[in-house]
């Protein structure tokens, strides 16, 4: 029997028109970031080390398969490795917080897909800029190219999701793409130590800038049209917009999501050298990737199923973030890798609970100015994220110096349980989202219904 000539540029224009297109594509897109995003966190202390162990002649080190013999004999210039470590991570986080509000200007102004496209382009030359770099210099721009591409992706994917899901169903649909946030995290720890340890720096990024041509193909013959259509079908005032990011919730919830992914951004930054030289035995490349696991699956959880719980979502944010505070608080007293297992899972899921709680709030406080403008209110999410991880790596390497990573982590913990009670601000704001879902606007939403079903 012969195939209709046709059937195959029919399934495709079947599929444009489905909302199951849009909501994969950003769902891999947020997870190859993220993998990309941890899967350096494992492999770049060491690897900086033995950049420097070269230059020093002493290139021998740099062929160990674990750091002991570095940690005992180079007890102090691994600590003091925290700043150009600290500067390496935060770069991204800098060049992501000056995009950021580019982005949310644009996203205003032209269709989605645009930036999503360059986006995924420059996260797919990041990764190969990792793979191949051999300097500091090259780590340092591959690391600030990738900040460009996440901007870009958070910000294009958040508000395509924003603007495709009715208002009743972003609680339970919005946290899902979050899946794709916690999966990458999840990913990319184990990943980046195993691969380390096992067929070198090269091999992780090359996997990743794979995974990426394929989405950037994906988003080519797939969603091209379909995001064309969610072009923004009015242009607000930069007055507007001023207005929505000077409200006193708007503000609550950019500094309630920047502390608590502080929590996230410290850890990152200082805990591999934290272990390296204070932890016996000390542990190998494997298990600094290993070690992030628990709050990888603490997000993931956190993210996944925080929308199912029937309490107000100022509630659960309040309860994440005091167990996120509570977590930072404990994890320095941990004296084995096991024992750093509960504080790690409970900074995860604290994170996770509280990402899925308020970014769907986001996209309720532009519909409830009468707008529906989503890109400069994830512009300012985004923003957020992008102060905390270009700020928590900087400050928190220069603070190990000063009073020790245990005081550092404390501090974090203890603004997580000062800022919380602000949540309270939230309270009604669950009930003005049950109402926009029964207003007329809500019927122009494309619904995901082939994703709920």
């Amino acid at each position: 029997m012969v195939a209709c000539p046709c059937s195959i540029g029919h399934r495709l224009r079947v599929l444009k028109n489905t909302n199951g297109a849009i909501f994969a594509t950003i769902y891999a897109l947020f997870l190859l970031d993220n993998t990309l995003l941890t899967v350096v966190v494992p492999i770049i202390p060491d690897y900086l080390f033995s950049l420097t162990a070269a230059v020093a002649n002493d290139s021998s080190l740099s062929e160990l398969a674990s750091l002991s013999p570095l940690q005992r004999r180079y007890d102090d210039e691994l600590e003091s490795s925290s700043g150009p470590l600290g500067t390496l991570l935060a770069s991204k986080a800098f060049v992501q917080l000056l995009f950021t509000p580019l982005l949310g200007y644009v996203t205003s102004t032209v269709s989605y897909n645009v930036p999503l496209l360059v986006g995924s382009c420059n996260l797919f030359v990041a990764a190969l800029l990792f793979a191949y770099g051999n300097s500091f210099g090259v780590l340092i721009l591959a690391r600030a190219l990738h900040g460009s591409s996440s901007a870009a992706i958070a910000v294009s994917g958040m508000s395509i999701l924003a603007a495709t899901v009715p208002p009743d169903s972003r609680a339970r649909v919005m946290p899902v793409a979050f899946g794709g946030i916690a999966l990458g995290v999840l990913i990319g720890y184990p990943l980046g130590g195993a691969c380390y340890q096992l067929l070198g720096k090269t091999a992780p990024f090359l996997f990743i800038a794979f995974f990426v041509a394929i989405t950037i193909a994906m988003q080519l013959v797939l969603l091209d049209e379909e995001l064309q259509r969610s072009r923004l079908k009015s242009e607000a005032s930069l007055a507007e917009c001023l207005i929505l990011l000077r409200d006193k919730r708007t503000l609550i919830l950019g500094s309630s999501i920047c502390v608590s992914t502080s929590s996230m951004s410290v850890l990152e930054s200082c805990v591999p050298i934290w272990l390296l030289t204070h932890f016996d035995p000390t542990p190998t490349r494997w298990q600094l990737g290993a070690i992030f696991i628990p709050d990888s699956v603490g997000y993931f959880l956190g993210s996944h199923f925080a929308g199912l719980l029937k309490v107000t979502a100022w509630r659960l944010a309040t309860a994440a973030m005091v167990v996120a505070g509570l977590s930072c608080c404990f994890l320095p007293l941990a004296t084995s890798l096991h024992q750093l297992t509960l504080p790690h899972f409970g900074l995860g899921l604290g994170v996770g609970v509280l990402d899925a709680s308020l970014v769907p709030l986001l996209a309720n406080l532009v519909e409830r100015k009468g707008s529906a403008q989503y890109g400069p209110i994830y512009a300012f999410q985004q923003t957020s994220v992008a102060v905390a991880y270009a700020f928590g790596p900087l400050l928190a390497g220069q603070g190990v110096r000063l009073v020790g990573f245990p005081w550092v982590i404390r501090t974090v913990g203890f603004m997580n349980l000062v800022l919380c009670p602000l949540l309270a601000e939230l309270e009604h704001e669950q009930d003005e989202m049950q109402s926009l879902s029964r207003d007329d606007h809500a019927a122009s939403y494309s619904s995901l219904e082939t994703i709920e079903e």
